[in-house]
């Protein structure tokens, strides 16, 4: 039997610094995903909701989310284009043999990204511009190109995990594609919802937490409660679902690419009443060291039944299975996913149980604490969700069709050490100006509301809408002329 070692020296050079760099510029990008694919949604709720009641407060939330948005998706154009590029150059075996399989996938994405970028573009700009029912309702489609963009990535991933929809010739090369089963594999319901779930999840507690820190700061006005109210709903609805939905695409796993399964429950041989391990490292030799043991929870999660029988990783050839150490890392990732999804169901439950009681947020400092951390658990959770879904698929890049080592380029090793450096630090700055934007935004919002408020209760925040003329500007105003440059209102507020 081959071992780790053995494995890893039988592959070529240039495999670790390309899957290094491509799981780096991954897991930056999906950082943004979220807030691309979900914070328009949840802009829209807020703005249906100023609307409808005409809520002024609710109206300047949805506008100041709009600049955000707008924010995060030109940074996210430069991380996904990168991405894009990288699919071609560091794994042309991958592409030059199935892109005609899997590439339409890839098409998808492109085209919704054009609508979305159209979309936010008009929705941004018709502030002040649009009667406020035809904004509101060119505005709506947004979402739907969000999902649109996601759909075709998560196509093309499930593809990977469960290919289908061709034939081979007899050279190998996949002939006679069918287009709808290569789109709609097996893997690609669980899947997609799946990610669309972690998505609203996700976005709901970042955006919530941006106004629970605020509440912890002593903000205790109208603006916070209601900025942290509408995100953090729409998370705490989502959260039970995707808990729920989460253990389906599991079991899922289980039956279409049981040896992943293996992997991500570190089960070492094909067996009934196998036992949960919670974390814990597995070793070449089978053995289980640290984490907690639980007898028969794995057969039982896995079938509802103790005498399920779990296919072991020796189940296939130590070159079609995940090494050790790589089992134990999806494990760790599936482990820490679950973990942080049980405490964000508490959470949930914590907002849900006081608002049917006593109709109104909760008032603990804890629960805003746990709030604030709420977001950046969540972006964790789904970090570990993609580590878990490509370790576990190892060797494979195309699952039981082709090799991880046989996909990569043939570029020296080192070039490919050197473009990983020069990303790490394009990356650095790129997400720096994000962060720096971001707050210089925030604070000039802060600073505008300031100004307002001590000016007395008619010029609040709540008092001026995005719609129609500005409020009145009192002659001599100097910093409100400066302000003129800030954004199409002339009030400091994008």
């Amino acid at each position: 039997m081959l071992t780790s070692v053995q494995l890893l020296a039988d592959a070529p050079a240039q495999l670790l610094p390309a899957r290094e760099l491509m799981a780096f510029t991954l897991a930056s990008h999906i950082i943004l995903v979220p807030l691309g694919v979900a914070l328009p949604f949840i802009t829209l709720v807020m703005h249906y909701r100023g609307l409808r009641h005409q809520d002024s407060t609710a109206l300047l939330l949805a506008r100041r989310w709009s600049a955000v948005m707008a924010v995060q998706f030109a940074v996210g154009v430069v991380t996904g284009t990168v991405l894009s590029f990288e699919f071609g150059l560091l794994w042309p075996g991958l592409m030059g043999r199935w892109g005609d399989v899997f590439g339409i996938g890839f098409g998808v994405e492109a085209w919704a990204f054009f609508l979305e970028a159209v979309l936010i573009a008009i929705y941004l700009y018709g502030w002040r511009r649009l009667k406020p029912r035809t904004h509101f309702l060119l505005a709506l489609p947004l979402p739907a190109a969000a999902l649109l963009g996601a759909f075709g990535i998560l196509a093309a991933n499930s593809w990977m995990n469960t290919p289908q929809g061709f034939s081979l010739d007899s050279e190998g090369n996949p002939v006679d594609v069918n287009v709808w089963k290569a789109i709609f594999t097996p893997m690609f319901g669980p899947q997609y919802w799946h990610f669309v779930l972690a998505m609203l999840v996700t976005a709901g507690y970042v955006v919530a937490g941006v106004y629970a820190v605020g509440w912890l700061r002593g903000r205790r006005d109208r603006y916070h409660r209601l900025g942290f109210a509408v995100p953090f709903t729409v998370a705490a609805v989502a959260t039970p679902v995707q808990f729920i939905l989460g253990d389906s695409i599991a079991r899922s796993v289980f039956h279409k690419q049981p040896v992943k399964f293996a992997a991500m429950e570190i089960v070492w041989k094909t067996d009934t009443r196998v036992p949960e391990y919670l974390f814990g490292r597995l070793h070449s030799d089978g053995s289980v060291s640290g984490g907690i043991k639980v007898p028969l929870l794995d057969s039982v999660l896995a079938g509802f039944s103790p005498d399920t029988k779990v296919i072991g990783l020796t189940s296939v050839p130590a070159d079609e299975r995940p090494t050790a150490t790589q089992a134990t890392i999806a494990h760790w990732a599936f482990d820490l996913m679950v973990m942080i999804g049980s405490v964000l169901v508490l959470l949930a439950l914590w907002y849900g149980l006081v608002w049917l009681r006593h109709r109104r947020l909760p008032a603990s400092k804890w629960f805003y604490r746990s709030a604030a951390c709420a977001g950046v658990a969540s972006v964790v959770a789904v970090e570990c969700g993609w580590v878990a879904t490509e370790v576990g698929r190892q060797p494979w890049i195309v699952y039981q069709n082709m090799r991880v080592a046989e996909a990569v380029t043939s570029t020296r090793s080192t070039s490919l050490w050197i473009m990983f450096g020069v990303v790490l630090v394009v990356y650095v700055f790129i997400f720096g100006s994000f962060l720096a934007v971001l707050l210089k935004m925030s604070t000039r919002w802060w600073l505008a509301d300031a100004r307002q408020a001590a000016e007395g209760p008619a010029h609040a925040p709540e008092a001026d809408t995005p719609y129609g003329p500005r409020a009145p500007v009192p002659a001599g105003d100097a910093p409100a002329a400066a302000d003129s440059t800030d954004g199409p209102s002339g009030d400091g507020r994008p």
